[in-house]
């Protein structure tokens, strides 16, 4: 099934990587898939560390966490109601950290499921929601009362987005593990469904999935780009194995110019919408193959 996103630009005036936030405006409630896996090519990072629930046989339900899963970045703030909430607080438990907006949509949407989930598995899990909104705290507190939020809401800061590489769209949500790993990231609105076999899956509780694992190549942290082999847009074909090893250290290492601030490989796998990444990396691979060097870097003024 398909689902689609009306994305929303923002683009903050801060001197780390810009947030780009993308509203999704429908979904399914059987099959939870990114807009570019809707769309993926054969060899698309971006679609495979995506758990699926198939509607046509339940037994063949996928949950899939990162094998090389870093600890999460620790944090250490004050929630809506002035108490200190930490990651040190939370080993032991699995963490829901799910970036949001008051004026988001599908984040509306996704609230009860989220309350739902804190009630049923109030003594294992830990739903953390971080507020994106810039309008006064108050605002927030009383919206989050109003709707039932039964678990800690904290306002965002640059650091905290930073820490953990960005939020390309609104709601994202980093899985944590028991240990403090992050193992998993979703990007835009997913099934309960998907959450709750994560979250038993986890725990050691008896899931109707397979779980796999994935080396996240930039699926959860982007930082990880460098150790992908395919970027989601750009086609290796006729490369040899050294070539394919020179156009990727070129698109780990040269910018990209939408504005992005990342890498041309970061944004391949954080946009794979972006024209201007996706033509820059296909010149780069056209230079390979013609076996060009890169433009030499303009001498610094003495």
């Amino acid at each position: 099934m398909a689902k689609y996103f009306i994305a929303i630009l923002l683009v903050a005036a801060v001197g780390f990587t810009g947030i780009v936030i993308g509203i999704a405006t429908a979904h399914s409630r059987h099959v939870a898939l990114l807009q570019s896996a809707a769309t993926a090519q054969p060899g698309n990072l971006a679609a495979s560390n995506v758990n699926e629930t198939p509607d046509d046989d339940p037994d063949e339900r996928v949950v899939r966490f990162a094998s090389n899963a870093i600890p999460a970045p620790p944090f250490l703030v004050a929630d809506l109601n002035g108490n200190i909430i930490s990651t040190a607080d939370f080993h032991g438990k699995v963490v829901l950290l799910n970036f949001w907006a008051t004026w988001c949509p599908p984040c509306r949407e996704e609230i009860p499921e989220m309350i739902d989930l804190a009630t049923r598995y109030k003594d294992r899990l830990q739903v953390i929601g971080v507020s994106m909104d810039d309008g006064p705290e108050d605002e927030v507190r009383d919206f989050a009362k109003q709707i039932g939020m039964n678990y800690p809401v904290v306002m965002w800061s640059r650091e905290m987005v930073r820490e953990y590489g960005g939020v390309p769209a609104l709601p994202t949500s980093f899985v944590i593990s028991p240990e403090g790993r992050v193992v998993q990231k979703h990007v835009g609105l997913y099934s309960i469904d998907v959450y709750e076999m994560e979250i038993r899956a986890l725990l050691g509780l008896p899931v109707n999935a397979k779980v796999e694992t994935f080396e996240d190549t930039g699926q959860i942290f982007l930082k990880n780009a460098s150790l992908a082999t395919e970027l989601p847009g750009v086609d290796f074909k006729g490369l040899d194995a050294e070539q394919r090893k020179a156009a990727l250290k070129r698109l780990n290492s040269e910018s990209c110019d939408c504005g992005c601030r990342l890498t041309l490989a970061q944004c391949r796998i954080n946009d794979t919408l972006c024209p201007i990444s996706k033509k820059m990396a296909a010149q780069v691979v056209k230079e390979i193959l013609a076996g060009a060097h890169p433009p030499a870097a303009a001498p610094s003024a003495q």
